[in-house]
């Protein structure tokens, strides 16, 4: 019986940019099959402190409309252990500016207790939805802005 390797790529996914595109087409070439996590609003405030600019019900049909991704699936609760006892993925996969930090350590320690394997990808730094976000609030908060209707 061959097995399956299942990712799970989880993110907020929030003003959806190349950076986005590029960890779900590298964690697709490392599975056989891929699932999206897309942070809920609630956990998106826990983890960045702010609520998602696109709605969470539109963030997820854009995840699940990339061809690299075979399912998605939407992330509740902090615990990524959690999540993973509903998902039963193999790999999981994060930015590389979670690699070596506290956080990135415990989810190395989590997973190695139920043999799931942490897998880094770059970050791309030259997008972010943080730059965006910040871009965002300048062009509406500046002088002479057009205000949203």
């Amino acid at each position: 019986m061959v097995q399956h390797r299942v990712g799970y790529a989880p993110g907020v996914y929030d003003l959806f940019h190349v950076g986005h595109l590029n960890i779900l087409r590298h964690a697709r070439s490392q599975c056989d099959y891929l699932v999206a996590g897309v942070v809920s609003d609630e956990m998106a405030v826990l983890a960045k402190g702010h609520t998602p600019m696109v709605p969470l019900r539109e963030r997820l049909e854009i995840v699940r409309s990339v061809r690299f991704v075979d399912a998605a699936f939407v992330e509740t609760v902090p615990d990524k252990v959690e999540t993973w006892q509903q998902v039963r993925f193999d790999v999981i996969f994060k930015g590389d500016d979670w690699r070596g930090t506290e956080k990135g350590k415990k989810l190395e320690r989590d997973f190695a207790d139920v043999g799931v394997e942490v897998v880094y990808f770059p970050y791309t730094v030259h997008t972010s939805s943080t730059q965006l976000r910040r871009a965002l609030d300048v062009l509406v908060n500046r002088p002479g802005a057009l205000s949203a209707p």
